[in-house]
């Protein structure tokens, strides 16, 4: 009956397998850990939707309003000229709310302009009835195609519901409450962010 003897070992290819199976092991760690750690993190959609946006009014000319995009929101940022500002206090026995009882603003929103720099209305674009985006309408007097009476403000097409130059409903629309004012404060003379309260002690 003959020995038999182990063959030698390969050091170098034992090397080999040995660095071969780290490597595999430490990949597959890497692929489950991943998503582990991962989920600590809010995803970039999530920061997105519910971070605050910046927009610098000093772009927007007097009577000229734009729209950015909070939380998939269409938010206006309206110049108001003074014209339109002295036109507000006048819309009181008009509207359904013109002290702006119900929580629609912030605390720190006060009527009869709805903001914290009089010249500028940021307001959610959407139409407090069914969600609709009503048109900016501040032609006012025989300009106007709302009538001559009309103050200047916003109109709902889907349902006609109207709004003063304040986002403030106006008696007999189908809305039952004001515009939305979001969260803001003017970060400097000339940018304000959407999403955000002021800073304590401001």
């Amino acid at each position: 009956m003959s020995a038999t003897f182990p063959e030698p070992v390969d050091e170098k290819r034992r090397r080999i397998l040995l660095v071969a199976t780290s490597v595999t092991g430490a990949v597959a760690g890497v692929g489950i850990a991943g998503p582990f750690v991962a989920s600590w993190f809010p995803s970039a959609r999530a920061l997105a939707a519910g971070a605050p946006v910046e927009y610098d009014v000093s772009k927007v000319e007097p009577g000229q309003q734009i729209t950015v995009s909070w939380r998939g929101k269409p938010v206006w940022i309206l110049h108001r000229t003074k014209e339109m500002l002295d036109r507000l206090p006048g819309n009181a026995p008009l509207l359904s709310d013109p002290a702006c009882e119900e929580p629609q603003q912030p605390a720190y929103i006060k009527a009869p302009a709805r903001s914290l720099k009089p010249d500028y209305l940021v307001a959610e674009g959407v139409c407090t009835h069914l969600g609709c985006t009503p048109n900016l309408k501040k032609e006012v007097g025989p300009e106007s195609d709302m009538g001559p009476t009309w103050p200047g403000g916003y109109y709902c097409p889907c349902h006609g519901s109207r709004f003063d130059l304040a986002g403030r409903v106006f008696k007999g629309s189908p809305a039952p409450k004001n515009l939305v004012i979001p969260p803001n404060h003017f970060k400097t003379e000339s940018v304000v962010v959407i999403g955000a309260d002021p800073p304590k002690g401001a």
